[in-house]
């Protein structure tokens, strides 16, 4: 934790400041779960008095649903990002075999602890329950654009790019369920279970997604 010294505080600009309070509360989201997220504890990562982070988000809920859209925000554009299907790129199933090498792997794991603990939260805070079917969304769209990148350059074989984008995602989430208890006695039979879901729902032959 960061403590505030007597030094003169460095003015900013507003949308500068805000992005870093955002930013200062998906990591602590991140690495220690949503509901670390206060005016209080970001303040002090930031070495600032509590009202300023007030000042910008008066109520706490907004900002621990800024932080949660933040950081899976983030994630996704490295996971998927925009151009993954653009020109140029290496294609659909190059970038299906990074996604699945990375989201079976312990590098996924704090974000998988991040969605469960947001989708648990969001029972009770309805703003976060907004950016979680928000980002959900997001997550389902950017898979499906791989998807109908893939299937119009006869890579893949798949009638309905959203039904298959969702039971992949599905089975990605499914797979981190057990992420906060069991996950070190699961990993190993579970690990390809989205892979495997995927190369079903494109029609492809079983190993065609694993990493190369």
């Amino acid at each position: 934790m960061t403590s505030r010294g007597p030094g003169k505080r460095v003015r900013k600009a507003p949308a500068e400041r805000r992005n870093e309070i955002v930013a200062t509360a998906a990591r602590i989201g991140l690495t220690e779960g949503l509901e670390c997220v206060t005016l209080r504890r970001v303040a002090d990562e930031l070495g600032v008095q509590p009202g300023l982070v007030g000042h910008y988000f008066p109520a706490a809920d907004h900002l621990v649903a800024e932080a949660f859209t933040s950081a899976t925000m983030a994630e996704l554009d490295t996971l998927l990002p925009e151009e993954a299907a653009g020109p140029g790129h290496d294609g659909p199933l190059h970038t299906f075999r990074a996604f699945f090498g990375l989201t079976s792997s312990a590098e996924f794991d704090n974000v998988s602890r991040l969605w469960l603990n947001a989708r648990h939260l969001s029972r009770y805070r309805p703003v976060l329950r907004e950016h979680v079917v928000a980002q959900e969304l997001l997550w389902c769209r950017r898979i499906e654009r791989i998807v109908v990148a893939g299937t119009e350059a006869g890579t893949f074989t798949c009638a309905d790019p959203w039904a298959a984008a969702t039971r992949i995602l599905v089975a990605i989430d499914g797979t981190s369920a057990y992420i906060n208890t069991s996950a070190e006695h699961r990993r190993v039979s579970t690990a390809d279970m989205a892979r495997t879901v995927a190369e079903t729902e494109l029609g492809l032959p079983p190993g065609t997604l694993a990493p190369s």
